[in-house]
């Protein structure tokens, strides 16, 4: 085929009618478009690797930032209530978290400040206080070189400026309290040239390799608003670096891509299921979870949606990935991020009055406090961390002055009566200049105040699972107060120093905080007891499949994390490009472009002859004409665990982990007559398991019910279940389960009829293929009493004949119960 490089225009929405076909192949598919996944694109593409960017956001071009209120208040993500915007907001159990949604990633919203974690913080083997330890398998040497890399590309600078009142306070309080400071590289563009002189407003020359939005750039005109996405482009966000270089290179990048799910192909490579929001129904309710589902296969998989994203992804598609790492989920860390405030600052070039903070002026972040580490040596105690000064737009200290409520009032009413005086008093002075500056007021509140942003080593201890197929994080301060505290005392000295006065974040009043640098939950590490991806991100026991995102950081970075995100991902892309060269030598070159899947990996997954359902009955040998069927609702609920084959110990793993199953039924007999008559008893099944160590809730396919065979034992019987499930990611799955109806010692049947015991296989599997099946995880469910009750009320009928198929059904049942347990009865009630 001819390879052709997708055109150099702005990168724009995956249509929603048409588009790829479904069997696409690409060398690689990488899931998300910040740090670790810019990167990965890039420099596979720029080796020729054909490579697919899915991101779910939509682009940013300069200009394309919301700032109007009706623009903010639909700034935010949640395709489901119509929401495409750029901010996503999370609210756990333990604190809230802010991340991005857009191409480019958290590259849109974040401070740009680009420190390398210090070298004595790559701990190995510290102990975490519930057990385990944090261990970095990877070290500063290891990513000097890919630090030295990215830094390049992102245009690393220190902020220019000799005198923004702000950067010139944090230094004047760091000498006072004989703290290190500094002036941090920040990816910013501030001069037209290299090394020239910085001008606010000046055009960005474009480099070589485009830019992927078409629109011109300028250098950065201090305004402050870098977490709310940079309108001029003066930010060297990865939409403007590094997603440019890779779609120069032949990376296809698509936006509003959403990965639902993945699965391994036989033979090799990954299967990636995705769903496209169509940007007409921005600002409308949508089912999402009925957008039409996309597939393009793979040879490698590189998840970077982020630590939310790609944990989340990788929780609910756990189920295929066998030989995952139970370390999935751990480590979880906020970087030890905390948010303080200086107010009321004095002093300064004001002599005693308020000081002039000007926190909007300037970039975002402009200095660095560092606060050593017991780590470090030299005297330093407890857990290491930084704090930065946190500007903000002009229209936040807008806000901060209104809030100022009695300020305002006074003022108010002073105006009013200054102007009730003019009117009817003497005085007929029509200048209203002084009048109208006081009503504005002096702006010293908001003139005076900084916030302040610490980050540091806290303790990764966070763990990360599925409750009801939602994302949820168990972590706490607790563990890491010590390092808060530590964190407080200084910001409160900083504020001291300047004159003024500290003021907590709100949420830590309740012993919250909200990071906007989550970390871990697919964490690195040596081998697949300590991590669920080695050094280079690979995950273990599923070949191809790479994590290349702050989800595999093992702890805290302590600096700003991009940069080490960034280099970890351009170290790991050095070993899969070193890895493909070694098994191609001499091979012919790649192709460039998506292409339709080769044959070798269009293979289908066998699947194996769906079980029939009952066929329709012949006439009723009863004299009636027509069929009756009769059908009920059954809920059991218990505990799953992967990884075992035995029922019994997948209940007690699955209870000490709390990795709950259930599932819903509606059991139906379509022909009373016939279902009696047959010894199997054979129905269907319909509704869904719901487990989110499976991956959530998960409708039932096909599913079979036999309410009483004959068991191998004699006198026993067993009501048989057969659910064919898919999981997200695309992966056939089987529960098959029993029940077992013996007449043990004891009264025992109500434990009989109401115990489910139950694997699952991978696959659809056919009666007769169990023994010969992978089995995933097992466990048992059970009936509870409510339950039970609840589902007597559900029996219905349909058909002629609906209390003769009621009577007929119970004179099995209770028949059949009587054959298994009435024996015993009898023996016990004989004279002795």
């Amino acid at each position: 085929m001819t390879n052709q490089r997708p055109s150099s225009r702005a990168p724009v929405d995956a249509p929603v009618d048409g588009g790829p076909s479904a069997d696409e192949y690409a060398d690689v598919v990488v899931v998300g478009s910040g740090f670790g996944g810019s990167v990965a694109a890039y420099r596979l593409a720029q080796d020729g690797r054909s490579v697919v960017v899915l991101e779910r956001g939509k682009p940013y071009p300069p200009n394309g930032f919301a700032r109007s209120p009706a623009a903010m208040a639909r700034n935010f993500w949640d395709p489901s209530e119509g929401l495409h915007g750029l901010f996503d907001v999370w609210s756990f159990r333990g604190l809230e978290g802010v991340v991005s949604s857009g191409l480019g990633g958290g590259s849109l919203i974040y401070a740009n400040v680009l420190l390398r974690k210090d070298e004595k913080w790559f701990v190995h083997e510290s102990p975490l206080p519930g057990g385990g330890y944090e261990d970095w398998p990877i070290g500063r040497a290891d990513l000097d070189p890919h630090y030295d890399r990215v830094e390049r590309m992102l245009g690393a600078t220190p902020y220019p400026y000799p005198d923004t009142p702000k950067t010139v306070a944090m230094h004047e309080a760091a000498d006072r309290l004989g703290l290190s400071v500094e002036r941090p590289p920040i990816a910013v563009t501030f001069a037209s040239r290299p090394g020239g002189p910085p001008v606010p407003g000046a055009p960005v020359p474009e480099p070589a390799y485009g830019n992927l939005h078409g629109l011109p750039r300028s250098t950065c005109r201090l305004c402050g608003e870098c977490d709310v996405g940079c309108n001029f482009g003066a930010k060297n966000t990865l939409d403007h670096t590094y997603l440019s270089a890779a779609r120069h290179h032949g990376a296809d990048l698509r936006t509003r891509c959403e990965v639902r799910g993945f699965a391994p192909r036989p033979g090799g490579g990954h299967e990636v299921r995705y769903v496209v929001h169509d940007p007409a129904r921005e600002g409308h309710v949508t089912a999402t979870d009925r957008l039409p589902v996309r597939r393009i296969a793979c040879e490698r998989l590189v998840l970077a949606a982020g630590t939310f994203g790609s944990t989340y992804l990788l929780l609910r598609n756990r189920a295929g990935l066998a030989g995952l790492s139970p370390a999935l989920g751990t480590r979880f860390s906020g970087n030890g991020d905390l948010l303080g405030l200086v107010l009321k600052a004095t002093g300064g070039s004001a002599g005693q009055g308020p000081r002039r903070l000007d926190a909007s002026t300037g970039p975002v972040i402009t200095s660095a406090i560092r606060v050593g580490d017991e780590l470090d040596g030299g005297g330093s105690t407890g857990r290491g961390f930084y704090v930065e000064d946190a500007g903000y737009p002009e229209f936040v200290g807008w806000l901060a002055e209104e809030a100022q409520l009695p300020g305002e009032v006074l003022r108010t009413v002073e105006f009013g009566l200054d102007r009730l005086r003019n009117r009817f008093g003497s005085s007929r002075q029509s200048h209203l200049g002084r009048q109208l500056s006081r009503l504005l007021g002096s702006g010293a509140f908001s003139q005076s105040a900084l916030p302040l942003l610490g980050m540091g080593r806290d303790v990764p201890d966070g763990r990360m699972s599925l409750e009801q197929g939602y994302l949820e994080v168990d972590w706490t301060v607790q563990t890491s107060i010590r390092y808060f505290e530590r964190v407080r005392s200084t910001m409160r000295e900083l504020a001291e120093a300047l004159g003024g006065e500290f003021a907590d974040d709100p949420l830590w009043w309740t012993h919250r905080v909200i990071t906007v640098h989550p970390l871990g939950g697919a964490p690195m590490g040596r081998h697949p007891g300590e991590g669920v991806c080695d050094e280079y991100g690979e995950v273990f026991g599923v070949p191809g499949m790479y994590v290349l995102d702050g989800s595999a950081l093992p702890g805290p970075v302590g600096a700003n994390p991009s940069l080490t995100i960034a280099a970890y991902a351009d170290r790991a892309c050095d070993h899969i490009l070193a890895q493909h060269s070694a098994r191609h030598v001499g091979a012919a070159a790649p192709i460039s472009g998506a292409a339709p899947v080769p044959d070798v990996a269009a293979v289908p997954e066998p699947v194996p002859e769906p079980v029939p359902e009952p066929a329709p009955a012949a006439p009723s040998t009863n004299g009636h004409r027509g069929r009756t069927s009769l059908s009920f609702t059954e809920e059991m609920k218990g505990y799953l665990a992967l990884g075992v084959a035995d029922p019994g110990q997948g209940r007690a793993r699955g209870r000490a982990r709390d990795q709950r199953l259930m599932f819903r039924l509606t059991i139906t007999a379509h022909d009373v007559d016939r279902f009696v008559a047959d010894p199997e008893h054979p129905g269907t099944a319909v509704g869904y398991v719901d487990c989110d160590t499976l991956g959530g809730r998960l409708p039932v396919e096909h599913g079979w019910f036999n309410l009483f065979t004959r068991d191998a034992e004699p006198g026993g019987r067993q009501m048989l279940y057969r659910l064919q499930l898919r999981d997200p990611g695309g992966n056939p799955l089987t529960l098959v389960g029993h029940k077992d109806i013996h007449d043990d010692h004891g009264l025992d049947v109500w434990h009989d009829t109401s115990t489910l015991y139950y694997r699952v296989l991978a696959g659809h599997v056919p009666p007769g293929g169990d023994d010969t099946a992978a089995v995933l995880g097992a466990g048992i469910v059970e009936i509870l009493v409510r339950d039970f009750v609840h589902q007597l009320t559900t029996f219905r009928t349909e058909g002629p004949h609906p209390a003769l198929a009621l009577e007929r059904f119970g004179r099995l049942f209770l028949g059949e119960l009587w054959a298994v347990y009435g024996p015993h009865l009898a023996r016990t009630k004989e004279p002795a």
